[in-house]
């Protein structure tokens, strides 16, 4: 399995990837006989139908997953400074893969011009969503109408920006506003579970637009109206929105979670609403990741220029 390269926004470094359940992934997505067998008698029935994804979170639900919490957050490192409830106080490994983080970990940067990045993430940007051609494969993206399954939409952002959020399992799952808005009601358009590894996403673009997603318009003063999709991938069956519809909303509030999984963000502004930080952007210029967490200024709004 090739190897998964992204930046550490806070040290500026390159660093490989500790893939959760990589042997699956590569015998999944991977090249080779066994491979494409392994596709064509299993993926349909992992990827395709929701039973595994659901029997799969009900164990992970369940008394029984409680052993994996603590050898999980060795394994990968996970710094328990950071819960609000102790590691040995989760009953499944779910109520730890969903926890909650002390607020003073993930501090809100300020500024009705600033917009935040909504989770702990590795992150894609585009100011141009018509130039993010081949983003990820050579000549192929993925079609906006199909993502949104509304052409008219679809048209109002294809010269805006965009932004991809891919969080790992080891990643905290909750995401938040990326900016205050009066937040609409979510719409679920249905779909596969598939993998949201970039292995699988370079294997097929579209899975993006294949997947169970939720989609949430957020009416902001400075930022226009942003749409705020939830993208779900294998192990991920629910998609836990926790704020109050029609109300307003603070940047930095939570919105919802994912359960037990790997998943993806994709914010869409309309066009000339918003400068991505430089930074940022020199990582998706070189079609890497950038790693940076939830709450850390994402770019500033061009209406108030």
């Amino acid at each position: 399995m090739e190897k998964i390269i992204f930046v550490d926004r806070s040290s500026r470094k390159e660093e490989v990837e500790q893939v959760y359940g990589e042997k699956l992934i590569k015998l999944m997505y991977g090249s080779g006989v066994l491979s494409s067998l392994v596709s064509i008698l299993f993926k349909p029935l992992i990827c395709t139908s929701p039973v595994f994804s659901h029997l799969y979170g009900l164990l992970q639900k369940s008394g029984l997953s409680k052993k994996k919490v603590l050898p999980f957050i060795k394994y990968f490192n996970i710094d328990e400074k950071e819960f609000l409830d102790s590691a040995d106080s989760y009953n499944s490994f779910n109520e730890f893969f969903t926890r909650k983080l002390n607020k003073s970990v993930r501090p809100i940067a300020g500024g009705n011009d600033i917009a935040i990045l909504p989770a702990d993430a590795r992150y894609l940007f585009f100011p141009q969503i018509e130039q993010a051609d081949g983003f990820l494969v050579k000549g192929k993206k993925f079609s906006l109408s199909s993502l949104l399954q509304d052409e008219a939409l679809a048209r109002s952002y294809e010269k805006g920006s965009m932004v991809i959020a891919r969080l790992c399992p080891t990643d905290y799952h909750r995401f938040h506003f990326p900016v205050s808005c009066i937040a609409g009601h979510p719409k679920l358009i249905n779909g596969a579970l598939f993998s949201v590894n970039p292995l699988a996403l370079k294997k097929n673009i579209s899975i993006f637009t294949e997947n169970k997603r939720v989609l949430t318009k957020l009416t902001t003063r400075n930022f226009g109206t942003v749409l705020f999709i939830e993208v779900g991938a294998t192990c991920v069956g629910d998609i836990q929105q926790t704020f109050q519809m029609e109300e307003p909303q603070a940047k930095g509030d939570e919105k919802g979670y994912f359960s037990f999984g790997g998943s993806s963000l994709i914010l869409l502004f309309e066009p000339g609403k918003i400068a991505f930080d430089q930074d940022l952007l020199e990582a998706s210029n070189k079609k890497i990741e950038i790693k940076a967490l939830m709450g850390q200024s994402m770019g500033r709004s061009l209406s108030l220029l």
